[in-house]
């Protein structure tokens, strides 16, 4: 595998647990102020698990309606900002590809019921069309090139980007709409619950004394462009996509490989697009649940793969947010990269002897302008974003 060309960023747009866009996102971020909302906030019949839940706001007042309808109007949210910023004149050629868990109907209990009570096609057909973001993301915004959703777990969001960038670099389209998605439901909520990894309190990823995940929501969505196109149109750069990496461990269908190989190879494809070396990282922003599992294999595969790079654990500021995650931690990076501060680890205390290594405590003052962003997902995937605000590519 050779070094890629870059891929510009040209709008990225965002919603989750710390705010509606953007500018609020980057303000929480640094805050450092966390809201869980209660179990009852998603349903009267959820079990007593809090979430990190997409502000009111993105309802515009109806409330959830409890169906894949609700992960598309977070979706539409996010990419309707990404694309107001990158200012396309003519999105015809424009790949859309949109990364959630619940690319099925099954992810919400409308879908389980549908099919318990032997619903016909017209109801699947409906259900399908319900569940395919990119398909109607398309149709908004007018993009005529290939449409495209992935349902890989919760590395979705990466995945998609991932995808985007190929793309462009073999010439398919000069431009990219990608990102991912997931509104919360009972189905997750309830799943993961029965897998006993949640944490009833507000979760702390790689501490020793971690009990769990806490779930939530949104979206994130970056546009994508080949550098010669952003260039031509003189458009403002925000960073550019060095290099995506992808590994399936094909171990077990819920936990990770215990050496973390899936992990380590992802991160390695990742560098090796983008021509970095460990040295040349600021830091990683890690998948960091929470779970005790997840925590430790991570966490020990980046101290034998990245020894001495600084790791940034967000997920205890929104939550899981599942298909959305990946995305939304790839602007992450990309704010925390421009701002040139790194923000402390909300959640953690106490290093876990068997981990070995510790996410920021503090805030961390940056001069390099490269980073990763892993993602780990069921079914044994893994994903690594190599991200930059800086390009030397002729």
């Amino acid at each position: 595998m050779r070094k890629e060309e870059p891929v510009a960023v040209t709008g990225m747009g965002a919603l989750c647990a710390l705010g509606p866009d953007i500018p609020a996102i980057e303000r929480g971020l640094y805050r450092q102020e966390r809201s869980l909302s209660p179990a009852a906030t998603l349903s009267e019949d959820a079990l007593p698990f809090p979430f990190y839940s997409a502000p009111q706001t993105a309802w515009n007042g109806k409330g959830r309606q409890g169906s894949a309808a609700d992960t598309l109007r977070l979706g539409m949210l996010a990419a309707t900002q990404a694309m107001a910023q990158a200012q396309w004149q003519d999105a015809s050629r424009t790949a859309v590809i949109a990364g959630t868990t619940s690319g099925s109907a099954l992810h919400f209990l409308e879908g389980y019921r549908r099919r318990h009570e032997n619903a016909g096609v017209s109801e699947d057909c409906a259900d399908y069309l319900d569940c395919n973001p990119a398909l109607t993301l398309g149709e908004t915004f007018q993009a005529r090139g290939p449409l495209l959703t992935i349902s890989n777990a919760c590395t979705s969001g990466a995945d998609a980007i991932g995808m985007g960038i190929d793309l462009i670099r073999s010439g398919q389209t000069d431009t990219a709409l990608c990102g991912g998605m997931d509104a919360l439901s009972l189905v997750p909520h309830t799943g993961f619950a029965r897998l006993m990894v949640y944490d009833d309190e507000p979760c702390r990823p790689f501490d020793a004394r971690r009990k769990g995940l806490n779930l939530g929501e949104g979206a994130a969505f970056l546009c994508l462009e080949s550098l010669r196109k952003a260039r031509r149109r003189g458009a403002t750069i925000l960073g550019y996509v060095l290099g995506y990496g992808s590994h399936s461990d094909a171990y077990h269908f819920t936990s990770p490989h215990p050496e973390g190989e899936g992990l380590a190879g992802a991160m390695r494809d990742a560098l090796t697009q983008a021509g970095l070396q460990e040295t040349d990282l600021a830091f990683v922003n890690v998948h960091g649940t929470g779970t005790k599992e997840n925590d430790r294999i991570e966490g020990k595969t980046l101290a034998h793969a990245l020894p001495g790079v600084p790791l940034w654990a967000s997920k205890a500021l929104t939550g899981h947010t599942l298909g959305a995650a990946g995305a939304l931690e790839a602007v992450f990076t990309l704010i925390a990269l421009s701002r040139g501060v790194v923000p402390a680890s909300v959640g953690f205390a106490e290093q876990d002897p068997e981990i070995g290594v510790s996410p920021l405590r503090e805030p961390l003052a940056i001069a390099k302008k490269n980073a990763l962003s892993t993602s780990l997902g069921f079914g044994g995937s893994n994903a690594a974003l190599a991200l930059s605000t800086e390009c030397d590519h002729d």
